[in-house]
């Protein structure tokens, strides 16, 4: 791996296309809803709430992380969440994980971040073991919950008057 560095406008459809690659390992493509024009008004638009980062090996894309910001009562500080960490098969075990872990966590820390967050499937033992490699410990006692597009616009709209 050469470089690792945000991402441009321009390289927005190489991320869908990393974005739908993620996806189908983690068995979820259905799940995809992103386009090109939601990424840009996310990262590029008038009120940004993601950040990516993009590496590459010579001229080679070689993975990506999209990171976004959170906010803890208990600390008082934001925090940064991993919301996507994808090396190519052909890249992996070339330390691009390492290297992307890294660069976000430099990112949090100039922005005064007091926690750096994600999630990882339960399956994915090798993702696991990296992480935990790195000093993370599972939030066992913590349960994630999650409502869909649909699931989220019926609960907005289930208002009482």
């Amino acid at each position: 791996m050469d470089s690792i560095r945000p991402i441009t406008a321009a390289e927005l459809p190489a991320l869908l296309e990393l974005i739908r690659e993620l996806a189908r390992f983690e068995r979820l493509e259905h799940e995809v809803e992103a386009t090109v024009e939601s990424l840009h008004d996310s990262i590029f638009g008038a009120r940004p709430v993601a950040g990516a980062l993009l590496a590459y090996s010579g001229d080679q894309l070689a993975g990506y992380a999209l990171y976004f910001f959170t906010f803890s009562s208990f600390t008082g500080k934001p925090g940064i969440w991993l919301d996507d960490l994808y090396v190519r098969p052909a890249f992996r075990n070339q330390g691009c994980g390492r290297h992307f872990m890294e660069a976000v966590a430099r990112i949090g820390v100039e922005r005064d971040c007091r926690r750096f967050e994600w999630a990882a499937l339960n399956w994915n033992s090798n993702a696991l073991e990296f992480y935990r490699k790195l000093g993370a410990r599972a939030m066992d006692d913590w349960v994630m919950l999650r409502l869909n597009s649909e699931a989220l616009r019926g609960l907005a709209a289930n208002q009482k008057q």
